[in-house]
């Protein structure tokens, strides 16, 4: 459980530094663009060469196709919910709104969004530490959590609100997250090899879903022409580690 403990810390420690970051610099979108498309790599590697895997040889395709799809459905569902109860509207690319600053409190929508996207990812990583420490999903979500923070408190500093406020709110998020990693391991060891694959392919599903809702449309639209580049060494990065 202290190794839990201990990724969890890890990785959410991104969202304070860049809560940090962000409360006291404006991020050009470029660069958080490029941190976006890094991200993505690292996380389309770690589930195809870690927790995808990992379901896969556990229960076979029937059990992880059937985790993975629920997830993608959970993940679909809750987020479109979101979407009409705080922005306004379905659909919403909320980092992009977030970086504009175009309408108030979009700061803290974000936060909720950044959350509900952190809990899949690290509930994904405390199973999988149920079968070896995961440093490849450590690292992918640490990289996705460090740029999506900056903006979030970037967006909420451009809104007036004051900066120590602003860290706090990301470090109550940080918290909770690292609880869903520790809730994550402490759940899955109980759970038998089919089980276990169905939550492993069940994480990875939602986290599949919210790189492609979320992370990759806004690498696309802001970190281009070195985006593609980025999503490469991210893989590469995330590969070299789960090898």
């Amino acid at each position: 459980m202290l190794t839990a403990v201990l990724y969890g810390l890890a990785a959410s420690s991104a969202l304070v530094i860049g809560s940090v970051i962000g409360a006291r610099w404006s991020a050009p979108k470029r660069v958080t663009g490029v941190l976006l498309a890094f991200a993505s790599g690292a996380l389309i590697s770690a589930l195809a060469f870690e927790l995808f895997e990992e379901a896969f040889e556990l229960g076979g395709a029937v059990r992880s196709g059937i985790g993975l799809l629920a997830g993608a459905a959970a993940f679909v569902a809750l987020d479109t919910w979101l979407d009409r109860r705080v922005a306004g509207h379905s659909g919403p690319d909320e980092r992009d709104v977030a970086a504009s600053g175009a309408r108030g409190g979009v700061g803290f929508a974000l936060l909720a969004a950044v959350t509900l996207d952190g809990v899949p990812e690290n509930l994904a990583l405390g199973v999988s530490l149920v079968e070896g420490a995961s440093l490849t999903l450590l690292v992918a979500i640490f990289a996705s959590n460090l740029p999506e923070s900056l903006v979030g408190a970037q967006a909420m500093r451009e809104q007036g609100t004051r900066a120590r406020t602003v860290v706090l709110t990301w470090l109550a998020c940080a918290l909770l997250l690292m609880v869903a990693v520790v809730f994550g391991r402490g759940v899955g060891a109980g759970f038998s090899d089919e089980v276990l694959a169905i939550a492993l392919g069940f994480a990875g599903g939602a986290v599949l879903a919210s790189l492609a809702d979320t992370l990759m449309p806004e690498a696309f639209e802001h970190g281009r022409p070195l985006n593609a580049f980025a999503t490469a060494a991210g893989f590469f990065l995330s590969f070299v580690l789960a090898a």
